[in-house]
């Protein structure tokens, strides 16, 4: 039976580990410009190994509708386009107007037309309830991590059998692991982590990459 997040704690992978994942796969000149972007902008973007590691499942199933939940500056966007269909649609949701504008252009310095994306400005769950059931193949989470729960259950919605819901940012920068801490955000947290383990209509895997990506197959 598998131990419970108090059991067995979520222990560090590694620098040298992290670095390498980080390294394996550079990035070109529209990801660095859209990283630089979002660094002076003070926004989080995912790292290089969990943006590879985003490329590669979009392209594992063969994506061609993909919601992400936190813009960004259009970091997570790009890797997600570059591994779905060439047909593929992005629809991607924040409540920050200027973030969204940072995204366009990172995604048109990618090289892709305006009609691979679609911005929608907005709360996630404000928007998310307007999104069609079943019709999506990836589901990517990056907002506010104090909703975690309630993306899981849009996420849930909104996916086909045998898609993918991706959180980003799991570990917290280490917060998740500490059992002393225990403030709102880091408790929706574990409370995420736990009940995508524990659910019988998920195939979930916690993988080490950037600040941690849990993913999990809709069975």
């Amino acid at each position: 039976m598998a131990r419970s997040l108090t059991e067995a704690a979520i222990t560090g992978f590694g620098l040298a580990g992290a670095a390498l994942a980080d390294t394996y796969v550079g990035e070109d000149d529209a990801l660095i410009r859209a990283r630089t972007r979002a660094a002076r902008a003070g926004i989080r973007a995912v790292g290089p190994g969990g943006g590879a590691c985003l490329r590669l499942l979009a392209a594992a199933l063969g994506a061609k509708a993909v919601a992400e939940i936190g813009t960004g500056a259009g970091v997570s966007g790009v890797y997600l386009l570059r591994g779905m269909r060439p047909d593929g649609v992005l629809t991607t949701v924040d409540p920050e107007p200027d973030r969204q504008q940072l995204a366009r252009a990172a995604y048109a310095e990618a090289g892709f037309a305006a009609n691979r994306f679609r911005v929608i400005p907005g709360r996630a769950l404000e928007v998310l309830p307007r999104l069609a059931d079943g019709q999506y193949d990836l589901v990517f989470c990056d907002g506010d991590a104090a909703e975690s729960r309630e993306y899981l259950a849009e996420s849930l919605r909104l996916l086909r059998p045998g898609g993918m819901v991706c959180f980003e940012g799991v570990f917290q920068e280490g917060r998740l692991a500490d059992p002393g801490l225990r403030d709102p955000q880091t408790h929706a947290v574990r409370e995420l982590v736990r009940v995508v383990r524990e659910s019988d209509a998920l195939l979930p895997a916690l993988l080490p990459v950037s600040d941690g990506l849990l993913c999990a197959v809709r069975r």
